[in-house]
């Protein structure tokens, strides 16, 4: 009998049924409320007594797009620990907040005990993949991609264990195939894809109007190429991807199946698109990507960025970026429904995520910069702290060796628009440097205003920033 028939749940109970009742002592003879106690506990065994498996877990986060053969990597993950992949191209020196979630499910696996491979494409990043555009790729140079893999690599090893007896493997496709020449490429491997099969692939077919370069057209086998090398030399059985690497992904199945050796079976997993609920695209402010990248990210703006995550996304994003389990998540989603301007939700992401990818250090920099910034105590902050705080106030550079009218001063820097109304704003209890209010129209800043002698803080109102530069 399968147990994994389209009955499958019912045919493993009629299976775990006879067994139990064999062990009873092979007799029929059982009274049927007995029957269906027995029943309810074998019910309460398999989905309230039991943790759920790795994939369930995938699909109760919402993780799991498509599958090649779902049925088969159920088994196989049953069966034993695998070793499996995911890449990523090095188009720029960091990866933004949008590389996360496939990366993070491999992370996953290796949670369970299974080998992540990291694969930086240091050849494909010099080829271009053309999934998701609709246009050519700007070509990088050498010098550039290997820049880029370097930091790519480094922040990757932030996120993987690569000690131990499943530790992470780091690799860089251009190590095998910069040693292919041109007749070999397509002798050993072109050969085995066919054109009408690469045309009906949607990253290409959507690219036949606008003009796609043999390059671009290239890239699927380069990948495939990929998954066939760490089959042959890592036992790597799986390839993760965002949903724009279906192509890609089963054209390596494709290419195992028809050069690897006789029953070879790999599988492939796709990553959902990540949306909001507004209809905004994810990952994306007004001052560009969030990266993962310290100095084009500070960790303050990293921290930011998730605490300002909507209630309608947050339980969302909770599942899939963070490695909390089912029932602190559950809690969270229950938070919000009962005192949602608590935002614990909220904070739960952004902490999570911060001391993931910046550790704890730049976490609670970022806590002490926020409370800093929400209560207008801002004087304790260290001049480290106000680059990263104040990064998009309006700035004003003062003259570093003379004492300044405060009066002089805001108008200078535009922070009001005439002395009349510096005045009337000072009077009024408007002004306020460094977190304390000043109400003298005379006030002079010295050296003592300054901050580490580089800033002062000036605020207008209650919300309005400025900072001083010396």
């Amino acid at each position: 009998m399968n147990k994994y028939s389209s009955n499958g749940r019912l045919n493993r109970y009629r299976i775990e049924w006879k067994t139990y009742v064999f062990k009873l002592g092979g007799t029929a003879h059982i009274a049927p409320l007995h029957c269906a106690g027995v029943l309810f506990y074998m019910l309460f065994l398999r989905f309230g007594g039991r943790k759920m498996n790795l994939l369930e877990d995938l699909k109760w986060r919402g993780v799991v797009y498509q599958q090649t053969d779902e049925e088969g990597l159920t088994d196989l993950l049953n069966q034993e620990k695998i070793s499996l992949y995911c890449g990523v191209d090095p188009t720029a020196d960091s990866m933004h907040i949008g590389h996360l979630l496939p990366f993070l499910t491999l992370r996953r696996f290796q949670n369970q005990g299974h080998r992540p491979i990291v694969l930086v494409g240091g050849a494909t990043g010099l080829i271009g993949d053309p999934s998701g555009k609709s246009e050519e790729r700007k070509l990088q140079t050498t010098e550039d991609v290997e820049r880029n893999v370097q930091g790519i690599q480094g922040q990757l090893k932030r996120i993987f264990d690569f000690e131990g007896e499943n530790g992470a493997i780091m690799v860089n496709n251009y190590d095998w195939t910069s040693k292919l020449d041109v007749v070999s490429f397509l002798r050993d491997f072109g050969k085995h894809v066919g054109v009408n099969y690469m045309l009906a692939k949607d990253t290409i077919a959507s690219r036949l109007e606008t003009g796609i370069s043999f390059t671009e057209f290239t890239y699927t086998i380069l990948q495939a190429m990929d998954f066939l090398h760490l089959y042959q030399n890592h036992q790597c059985k799986l390839q993760i991807g965002g949903s724009d690497q279906w192509g890609n992904i089963t054209t390596g199945l494709e290419l195992i199946r028809k050069m690897a050796s006789e029953g070879s079976k790999a599988f492939g997993l796709t990553i959902p698109l990540v949306t909001k609920a507004d209809g905004t695209k994810f990952g994306k402010t007004e001052g560009g990507a969030i990266w993962l990248d310290p100095e084009k990210t500070s960790p303050y703006e990293f921290y930011q960025f998730w605490i300002n995550t909507a209630d309608a996304d947050v339980i969302k994003y909770l599942k899939y970026f963070t490695f909390l389990g089912k029932e602190e998540i559950e809690a969270l989603e229950a938070s919000i429904q009962e005192e949602a301007h608590l935002r614990k939700a909220q904070k739960a992401l952004a902490e999570e995520m911060t001391r993931m990818i910046h550790g704890e250090d730049a976490l609670q920099q970022a806590i002490k910069i926020s409370a800093a910034l929400f209560s207008g105590d801002v004087k304790n902050l260290t001049a480290a702290e106000i680059k990263q705080g104040f990064k998009d106030v309006p700035s004003y550079e003062a003259p570093a060796e003379e004492e300044l009218s405060l009066v002089e001063l805001i108008v200078a820097a535009k922070i009001s628009p005439s002395k009349r109304q510096a005045r009337e704003d000072i009077t009024n209890g408007a002004v306020s440097i460094n977190g304390e209010k000043v109400t003298d129209t005379n006030y002079v800043l010295t050296t003592a205003d300054r901050i580490e002698d580089q800033f002062t803080i000036v605020r207008r109102g209650k919300k309005k920033y400025f900072l001083i530069k010396y």
